[in-house]
């Protein structure tokens, strides 16, 4: 069953397939997959490797680690190309790189609102940045830090922009009210018991008085993100 014409879809290219087995099938995320709302085909960079099997080679000017090769990485590209182009025209080509703009919500909402992405997933010490130039590329990054690959930030990235699709989130107004909307971040919740190693719940959120506990939010939330800077 499919809730609309056509599904999101989403290519990782990537030399690791094992790591998004798993993420495919949890929570909000994989019961959106299992009603057709979106699909995660996955490109293996190493099924095109050249003839001697090398995905990867020394730096140009030395220094530590592998880059990964243009020319396997272009096959491996064209290859999902390819594949999204069969069924729809209009989706997002993105390099995860420590270069890249700092992805937020708003490039978040961008991105969701398109026919699907091409995500290119790098490893070791990064890609021949011609691959990147040559296919203008989006370059984005998760944030100031280092990690092993990719893969941990393509499947934030994708967890991000599919709960953003139709019909995936239960309660559409949940994504109202979420953190960085209007530039916020969303305010304290609380929940039973009322007491809770002596800490009280706000008695405004006990008073029914809605226009109170709706002006307490945003006050809090205007708060958070004064904090947050």
């Amino acid at each position: 069953m499919s809730y609309n014409k056509k599904m999101f879809l989403i290519n990782t290219v990537t030399i690791f397939p094992e790591a998004f087995s798993d993420f495919m099938d949890i929570s909000i995320i994989g019961n959106a997959r299992k009603k057709g709302i979106w699909e995660l085909q996955i490109t293996d960079i190493k099924n095109f490797a050249n003839q001697n099997k090398n995905i990867d080679d020394k730096p140009y000017g030395g220094g530590p680690g592998m880059i990964l090769k243009p020319d396997v990485l272009q096959n491996a590209y064209i290859s999902a190309v390819n594949t999204m182009e069969n069924r729809i025209s209009k989706y997002h080509k993105i390099m995860l790189t420590p270069r890249g703009e700092r992805l937020n919500q708003q490039i978040v909402r961008d991105l969701s609102n398109s026919e699907g992405m091409i995500i290119v997933c790098g490893r070791y010490e990064g890609v021949d940045q011609r691959f990147v130039d040559y296919n203008k590329l989006r370059e984005i990054s998760l944030g100031d830090f280092v990690i092993s690959g990719g893969e941990p930030a393509a499947i934030a990235i994708i967890d991000a922009v599919v709960r953003l699709l139709p019909n995936v989130l239960g309660n559409p107004l949940s994504l109202i009210e979420e953190s960085f909307n209007d530039n916020l971040i969303e305010h304290q919740q609380y929940t039973k018991p009322r007491t809770w190693k002596n800490i009280e719940v706000p008695d405004v959120l006990l008073s029914g008085n809605h226009k109170k506990i709706k002006e307490w939010r945003y006050k809090k939330s205007i708060m958070s993100k004064k904090k947050d800077r």
